[in-house]
């Protein structure tokens, strides 16, 4: 599902009247009708509502809404803001129904002072100030209402998006003025901001709702953004050949683990194996020989002389390799990490410690070859980076330049993880949950990744597929032993059935 840009919603907003065709207005109470449905079906009649609406599309949503609602019995009070004098064309139609029609229990139209109602416990305030068009951060009197509205007990549903919430970039701020909603009713598609974890503590409960926008216009219309479908997912599953045999099933290296790490290298191994790969090789200190074969008996051990990774090795033999696990920070294992880059030409997967080495050796990053898959988490890529970034916006869109730059795959690693593409693209996973928050999540997808890069997956679909199977092993765990418990062991041994459910 295509995820689009502010700008883009408003030309499929136009592009869906003047095709359909449908009038404005009459989009608006398409839009209203299935708000005021969502409210109705999560809030009784014996709910007081209080609605705030700005002078934009976005209060007209709210004000026509606002009647669906007193139609049915619910008390409603309306405030309406217009301290400019100037409302939307459909903002002072609705605010005409609304006035002609008397059915709400106050309707007040503030141009000048406010007084604010009174919010309980038991009151349902409705979020109609400000939409999915804010460009900039909310001062003075607006600014105010939002710490009113966020201060009050009462219960908050944001229409399309909550008021000071901009649509992709939100500038950092000490105390920023955004409506905190405990749900919020996008209208029919959700927008980039939603997919970072810094906007969150907004948003509450995500409910998407199906408007019938312009299925051409997003099928049709080119985004930077997407996110990943199951039925997409289905598509670019390989069969596995009823005459196959583990040479032609492909062979793995994992180089991974060093002197007290021998877990990392452990799970990657695993996942790697549970993934579908013929063969698996672990790359690992001496030191971890008999807990890897012990742990792990169906993966081959090459050992390294030291209890690091010290010596880069021939790779002819391998369809991929996924280093970084546990490796440490030796300096000559950052040394033999860029000679092994230099000399391996199947698909790399570069993880955990690999990448703090990297970030540690600043201008090496500009010298990777090629097509280097990097799977970092927020604060590993600010050490590639090599800066602090401050926010997931601007994280991702440094994370694009770098993918596009290096002309590398590059997952940021989260709730929503996001694979930034060599083209500029970018693909949000919806799979996964809080529980694989727990150490060892991202060795088993190191794991997942260089197995499907050795079954013969490319690099694109790899990714994809790997961040799907990785999310919905975790979410079968989190259902068996909950998300408290949930260890990366758990994701491992999900593993077979979220394959079996995608070849269902």
């Amino acid at each position: 599902m295509k995820i689009l840009t502010g700008a883009q919603i408003r030309e499929l907003d136009k592009y869906t009247i003047e095709h359909e065709p449908i009038a404005s207005i009459d989009l608006m109470e398409r839009s209203a009708r299935a708000i005021c449905n969502a409210i109705c079906e999560q809030w009784t009649q014996s709910t007081p509502i209080v609605v705030f609406a700005g002078p934009g599309n976005n209060g007209g949503d709210a004000l026509a809404m606002s009647r669906m609602l007193a139609e049915k019995g619910y008390v409603v009070d309306v405030f309406l803001f217009n301290i400019h004098n100037h409302l939307s064309e459909e903002c002072a139609k609705n605010r005409d129904r609304i006035i002609g029609e008397g059915l709400v229990r106050k309707f007040t139209e503030i141009t000048a002072n406010f007084e604010p109602p009174q919010l309980t416990e038991k009151t349902l305030v409705v979020d109609g100030l400000f939409g999915s068009g804010l460009k900039e951060p909310l001062t003075g009197g607006f600014a105010s209402l939002v710490k009113y509205i966020n201060q009050s007990p009462s219960q908050v549903v944001s229409i399309d998006i909550p008021s000071g919430l901009m649509t992709e970039s939100n500038r950092p701020q000490e105390e920023p003025a955004v409506v905190k909603a405990n749900v919020t009713l996008t209208l029919h598609i959700k927008k980039l901001a939603m997919f970072f974890a810094d906007c969150q503590q907004y948003l509450g409960e995500v409910r998407t709702l199906d408007i019938r926008l312009s299925k051409y216009f997003i099928d049709t219309f080119p985004s930077l953004y997407d996110t990943i479908e199951t039925s997409y997912i289905k598509s670019l599953m390989l069969k596995r050949d009823d005459f196959a045999h583990k040479g032609s099933m492909g062979n793995a290296l994992l180089i991974a683990g060093s002197r007290g790490m021998a877990g990392a290298a452990i799970l990657a191994s695993k996942a790697c194996m549970r993934s579908g790969a013929g063969k698996v090789t672990a790359l690992t200190p001496h030191c971890n020989l008999n807990i890897m074969q012990m742990a792990v008996p169906e993966a081959i051990c090459l050992v390294d002389r030291e209890n690091y990774y010290s010596e880069a090795i021939d790779t002819d033999c391998y369809q991929a390799v996924g280093i970084g696990p546990g490796l440490g920070k030796e300096e000559s294992t950052a040394l033999a990490l860029m000679s092994q880059l230099q000399q391996t030409n199947c698909p790399i997967v570069l993880d955990a410690d690999a990448l703090n080495m990297l970030g540690a050796h600043g201008s090496w990053v500009q010298q990777l070859p090629n097509n280097m898959i990097m799977t970092p988490h927020p604060r590993e890529f600010d050490r590639l980076a090599g800066r602090r970034i401050t926010s997931d916006y601007d994280r991702l869109t440094f994370a694009r330049d770098m993918a596009r730059d290096l002309c590398a795959y590059i997952i940021l690693k989260g709730h929503y993880s996001a694979l930034c593409l060599p083209d500029g693209g970018v693909v949000f996973n919806t799979t996964g949950n809080s529980g694989m928050a727990t150490a060892g999540s991202g060795d088993v997808l190191t794991g997942i990744i260089t197995a499907l890069l050795a079954r013969g997956y490319s690099r694109k679909n790899a990714c994809l597929m790997g961040m799907y199977l990785h999310g919905m092993a975790g979410d079968i765990a989190a259902k068996r032993v909950g998300k408290e418990s949930l260890i990366a062991s758990d994701i491992i041994d999900s593993l077979p059935e979220a394959f079996k459910n995608l070849e269902k």
